[in-house]
């Protein structure tokens, strides 16, 4: 390995050291989500691996939706979660593939492990099941079902699939270990009955088949070679191999498990994150204050920030929280190197250069990016009416007040010097127009008469410009773990994680931009157009991140 060359995780050991010893000819990985949300920045960390190990290794990646459990399940997730993945920059082998598509084969193999002696209908209820699976120390006991013959329990199991009882009224468990220090392997359920439709199979079934038994099946019908999971599936791999090595199935993938990824000042569970929707404390899965997919691609995130965030975190089987700064220093960087840059005045102050003739207009050229001349230059129109910001004017200032201040000069960005003379104010005291003088000659020169301004701000014509509405996003929660530790992690809601601006004045080049055009407005932070709310006859900016981390501060 050259000493440029990245290092490689433990992952990509097992799969190099498997392809060289010719364990496996070709990976095949997959990306498995439940279709009962939308995806999280923790599941970006799963696609990004599973996806880039294939790439990376020459082999192909599966996207299936394990589709076990109907009642929490919705084509909306299905669809979702399809566009996120392909939006991250990644695409699936073949055909999108369900559990569901299983179905039948796993009904087939669940019959022949109760004709093996290996599985049984058990009429415990769920709360008896706790009570006979027992503690950490201490075993569980026997089902009193666990006797029944294999006849008596396909007859049984027949009546669960043709909708004979009702759910909750039996279950079919596998007999594994009820001694087993691994609670997972003490007589686990595969087969519950619910009668719901199902998005995919429709009224076909009333039993559905549990995740554990599911996921190792589907991953042998596939042919994955290397099924990588979250840690907490690492006490689920005893009965992942069970199923496998007591069952018929076409091969024999093997189960590796990394750290999930934890960030701060977030939560990322699927129910929190729908309560958060469903009582309507941010507009919808695709909020961009949410840490959905969908939510960071509206606030403006990049699938190129995402994929280096991932890849900053890196692959490990150390748990730990990551901090949010650090998902905020990729999408900087980022934008930084590939984001156009624009004027937009937020708190807008007229300024009226008394010198400058009524009527009259120059065209103002600025690049369209500081250190990039493959983007096109920029072309304002300068008139005798401005917008600059409000706080960049005061009546007086101290000597490190670097802006506008009567009897003192700044620099309009690419443009003229001025100097302001007086301000003018309403009835309330409050300063409405400022008017000002250019000095003449100094598009890109100092002036003439040696008295330099004193900083540089942004403005736009008040003639020509572009109307519309800029909202200010922060993070989601103050706190640093907002559902750790029993928290109500809604009582750690920001309530200034949204501040909407309406009647801000952006330059006339931001009248063309598009639906995820991001931009940085100079000196104020990296916004995007708003792909809910915008439109050609209103546009709507959302912030994506300041210029600067200001968290905290």
């Amino acid at each position: 390995m050259s000493e440029t060359e990245k290092p490689l995780n433990f992952i990509e050991r097992i799969i190099r050291d498997d392809l060289e010893q010719g364990a496996v000819k070709q990976i095949t990985t997959r990306f498995p989500p439940e279709p009962n949300g939308y995806l999280h920045i923790g599941h970006a960390k799963s696609i990004c691996l599973n996806f880039g190990l294939a790439r990376d290794f020459g082999g192909t990646c599966n996207l299936r939706f394990d589709d076990t459990n109907p009642a929490k399940e919705e084509v909306e997730y299905v669809e979702s979660i399809k566009r996120d993945v392909q939006w991250l920059g990644f695409q699936w082998d073949g055909d999108i593939r369900f559990t569901s598509d299983y179905f039948d084969q796993l009904h087939e193999w669940a019959v022949h492990l109760i004709k093996e002696g290996k599985a049984f209908v058990c009429d415990l209820s769920a709360e008896e099941m706790r009570e006979y699976r027992g503690g950490l120390t201490e075993a569980g006991k026997d089902s009193p079902y666990k006797t029944r013959t294999v006849e008596e329990n396909l007859e049984l199991f027949e009546k669960m699939r043709l909708g004979e009882f009702d759910e909750g009224a039996c279950a079919l468990r596998v007999k594994v270990d009820m001694a087993s220090p691994n609670m997972h392997m003490r007589d686990p359920v595969i087969y519950r009955i619910k009668k719901a439709s199902h998005h995919q199979t429709g009224d076909k079934w009333c039993i559905y088949p549990s995740y554990d038994y599911a996921h190792g099946q589907s991953d042998a019908l596939e042919g994955i070679t290397h099924s990588v999971c979250t840690l907490e599936f690492e006490e689920h791999r005893p009965l992942y191999e069970w199923f496998i090595e007591n069952l018929p199935v076409p091969a024999t993938p093997h189960q590796y498990e990394f750290s999930r990824l934890e960030v701060n000042y977030t939560v990322t569970s699927k129910r929190k994150l729908k309560q958060l929707v469903d009582e309507n404390h941010v507009d919808g899965w695709d909020d961009p204050r949410m840490p959905t997919v969908s939510g960071m691609r509206r606030r403006g995130f990049t699938p190129a920030s995402i994929r280096e965030f991932c890849d900053m975190v890196g692959v490990t089987k150390v748990k730990g929280v990551v901090d949010m700064g650090m998902l905020e220093f990729a999408i900087r960087e980022d934008l930084n190197k590939n984001a156009s840059r624009a004027m937009c005045v937020l708190h807008p102050l007229k300024v009226t250069l008394t010198n400058y003739p009524e009527g009259q207009a120059e065209t103002m050229v600025a690049p369209g990016h500081p250190q990039r001349d493959d983007f096109p230059e920029r072309e304002m129109p300068f008139t005798r009416e401005l917008w600059i910001d409000q706080d960049d004017f005061r009546e007086s200032a101290n000597k490190k007040y670097k802006r506008l201040v009567i009897g003192k000069r700044v620099r309009l960005r690419n443009s003229y010097v001025i100097e302001a003379d007086e301000c003018v104010k309403d009835a309330d005291d409050n300063i409405i127009e400022v008017k000002a003088r250019i000095i003449e000659n100094t598009v890109g020169n100092n002036p003439e008469d040696g008295i330099k301004p004193k900083g540089v701000i942004h403005w736009v014509s008040a003639d020509q410009n572009v109307n519309c509405e800029v909202r200010l996003y922060d993070r989601l929660f103050t706190d640093i773990a907002p559902d750790a530790g029993g928290k109500d992690f809604l009582e750690c809601i920001n309530p200034d994680s949204l501040e909407v601006l309406s009647g801000c004045k952006a330059e006339m080049s931001l009248a063309n931009s598009g639906i995820e055009d991001r931009f940085q407005f100079e000196r104020e932070g990296y916004f995007v157009q708003d792909s809910k709310f915008s439109n050609p006859d209103a546009l709507v900016f959302n912030r994506v991140i300041s210029l600067r981390d200001t968290w905290g501060k």
